[in-house]
């Protein structure tokens, strides 16, 4: 009796687990990354072509507010093309001698520019949710840049037996499998200046690239700098190891 009891309590737990690992969405996609390990990098080719993919689809709903133009030279813009961008944008500055705010165009050491003034004109805009900041969006979330590539390629049709709220659209990768946000990407959103083919799995790609960068630019500097400190310490601990023989040979 005493088995059959526990039978059913371990069924009823792997019901619940299931049910629970299925409400937390499916596995992300364990993507090679090219800034992946200690050696890499960030490909600038496709970190420009994830600016152009923020700029044109996500930039309408999500802010970069801890990025400033002026660090676009870390993914090969040069200056002109950071002040061209840098100027499409609308900053509010002041006040003036008047004590007046104005508007301005932008500057490469301003902020880019958020796409909503506060917090309540975003949610009134897109249906009540919030669409977060992705300034550090790699970092924050478990899963990094398989996550946000997992969540733009994710989309599709619910399963029968999934009851969707409304306003809400299907995403295997999504906690909860329900997100506020519908599908940003679809075949041929942009058109990339280098001629590279714009599927939705390489915007996905590129503005993950992207996003990776802006979350952290000094990203391959620090990794030089660590590649370097490892060199230096492995021939201090040889010349330490040689001089300890030399100086206590007299002693064998």
């Amino acid at each position: 009796m005493r088995r059959v009891v526990l039978a059913a309590v371990a069924a009823l737990s792997l019901s619940f687990i299931g049910a629970a690992a299925a409400s937390e969405g499916g596995a992300l996609p364990d993507r090679h990354w090219s800034f992946s390990g200690i050696f890499g990098t960030i490909d600038k080719a496709a970190a420009q072509r994830g600016l152009q993919v923020y700029r044109e689809v996500c930039a309408g709903c999500h802010s970069l507010s801890l990025l400033s133009y002026r660090h676009l030279a870390g993914i090969g813009l040069d200056e002109d093309g950071i002040k061209a961008i840098a100027a499409e944008a609308t900053v509010v500055d002041g006040p003036d001698d008047a004590g007046e705010m104005f508007e301005r165009p932008g500057r490469p050491a301003d902020r880019f520019a958020a796409p909503f003034p506060n917090e309540k004109a975003a949610r009134a805009a897109n249906n009540g949710a919030y669409p977060p900041d992705l300034s550090v969006i790699t970092k924050a979330r478990a899963g990094g840049a398989n996550y946000v590539f997992g969540i733009l390629t994710g989309y599709g049709e619910a399963p029968a037996d999934l009851t969707m709220q409304e306003g809400m659209n299907y995403n295997t990768y999504f906690p909860g499998l329900q997100i506020a946000m519908p599908a940003p990407l679809s075949e041929g959103s942009v058109e990339y200046a280098d001629g590279t083919p714009a599927t939705v799995e390489q915007m996905a790609s590129d503005v993950t690239m992207f996003m990776t960068w802006a979350a952290e630019p000094e990203t391959d500097a620090r990794k030089r700098m660590g590649i370097k400190a490892m060199l230096f310490l492995l021939v201090l601990t040889g010349l330490f190891y040689a001089t300890k023989r030399k100086v206590w040979a007299a002693l064998h």
